[in-house]
């Protein structure tokens, strides 16, 4: 399981990190990787956290799953919907921190490594590990247009880095008892997530391009990225 937390950490990273490599407002390259990793994270939702959460027979996960949702949306009138890639750039002539955004990021992230717990380790991985390629590259570009130095724009890509593998160690306490009473409340807090899941997955496959046309490219990595989640779930039964 530690290198499958070692690769997550790495890709938010080495995504973060390659803001000093690539300039320039145009990336198409990594809106298809959002593309994919969207549709992928919709269809483990579907198949695999939304079954297991209403396993228990709480009849109360819907709600939490809604909560989970409006969560999200509220969140992202802090973040500016940097989990999707977004770069709101706003110049200032001093230095700022960009607060908010930065808060709401750690905390999306860390809420989607929860999952990560539930034994869909090699699936999830792969699709938090891609969509949180472009949502560091955005936070590396907003931290160094609103003046932060290199030294600390890399800490904060790193900060937000560990905050899915920091959830995993606090999922894997709360479903084994470790923390408190609280495992009898597990699928609920994974409700939560799965709101969160369906929010940010939903959003990003049905953002329509400046143009408004449709785009072939993108069509194509929303179904790859179903396909594969498919591919996984098929495989298991």
């Amino acid at each position: 399981m530690y290198w499958y937390l070692l690769l997550l950490f790495l890709c938010a990273f080495l995504g973060g990190l390659s803001v000093f490599l690539f300039k320039g407002g145009s990336h198409k390259q990594l809106k298809l990787v959002l593309s994919f990793s969207g549709a992928y994270l919709f269809g483990i939702t579907v198949l695999h956290l939304i079954p297991d959460a209403y396993h228990g027979n709480d009849h109360l996960v819907g709600v939490f799953i809604l909560v989970g949702f409006i969560f999200q949306i509220v969140l992202e009138q802090f973040s500016e919907g940097i989990e999707h890639g977004h770069m709101h750039i706003h110049h200032h002539d001093k230095p700022i921190f960009p607060l908010g955004i930065m808060v709401s990021l750690c905390l999306h992230g860390f809420l989607e490594g929860m999952p990560l717990a539930g034994g869909y380790q090699q699936q999830l991985v792969f699709g938090i590990g891609l969509h949180h390629i472009p949502a560091a590259f955005a936070l590396g570009t907003i931290l160094l247009a609103n003046h932060q130095t290199k030294a600390r724009t890399i800490f904060f890509i790193a900060l937000f880095a560990s905050m899915a593998p920091a959830g995993y160690f606090v999922s894997d306490a709360i479903s084994s008892g470790g923390i408190g009473n609280l495992q009898q409340y597990f699928n609920r807090i994974m409700g939560v997530v799965i709101g969160i899941f369906l929010h940010i997955s939903t959003t990003i496959l049905f953002e329509a391009g400046p143009d408004h046309k449709f785009n072939r490219r993108k069509l194509i990595a929303v179904l790859l990225g179903v396909a594969i989640s498919l591919i996984g779930f098929v495989s298991e039964l």
